[in-house]
């Protein structure tokens, strides 16, 4: 497996739906509850600022993506906030390490000064400790903050790392 990790294009689509509808129907980690098709994907993915795909270079299979657009608007504008998701078959083998740290190179590249995580699910341990390790600063708990799949609420954990 070689992996590479580039932009977009418009025949990832596809892949990259189903993707994030897997992320999105697990329920554990992602806010959104409407799953992307072939009419809303286009348009969602569209609509980021970059969006930057894993593809293992072997097969041209597209194995996990991110997305980055600004975190806020005017004065706050210069943050930036990013999403990432990784086939399930394939998750541990440090492809969203690279996810993170194209994004952070991207999110340069496209004039933002700080990357912020809005809501990182305290039980996701996996991307805390990515996180953590790639220098990110926890910025404390919002108590509840996730309504998970199974309807019981569980704490976020925003994040920061300035670019």
């Amino acid at each position: 497996m070689n992996i590479k990790i580039r932009a977009y294009t418009e025949t990832d689509i596809p892949q990259m739906i189903a993707i994030w509808n897997e992320v999105v129907e697990q329920g554990v980690a992602f806010p959104q509850l409407d799953m992307l098709d072939e009419k809303t994907g286009p348009i969602f993915f569209s609509s980021q600022t970059y969006c930057g795909v894993a593809e293992d270079s072997d097969s041209g299979q597209v194995l996990g993506l991110y997305i980055l657009h600004p975190n806020n608007e005017g004065r706050c504008g210069h943050i930036c906030n990013a999403s990432y998701a990784v086939s399930a078959p394939i998750r541990g083998l440090h492809i969203g390490e690279k996810l993170v740290l194209d994004c952070m190179e991207q999110g340069k590249v496209h004039g933002f000064r700080i990357l912020q995580f809005n809501a990182v699910v305290r039980t996701n341990i996996h991307a805390r400790h990515l996180y953590e390790r790639l220098g990110f600063e926890p910025l404390g708990i919002i108590p509840g903050g996730f309504l998970m799949k199974d309807g019981h609420y569980e704490d976020i954990c925003p994040y920061y790392h300035l670019l």
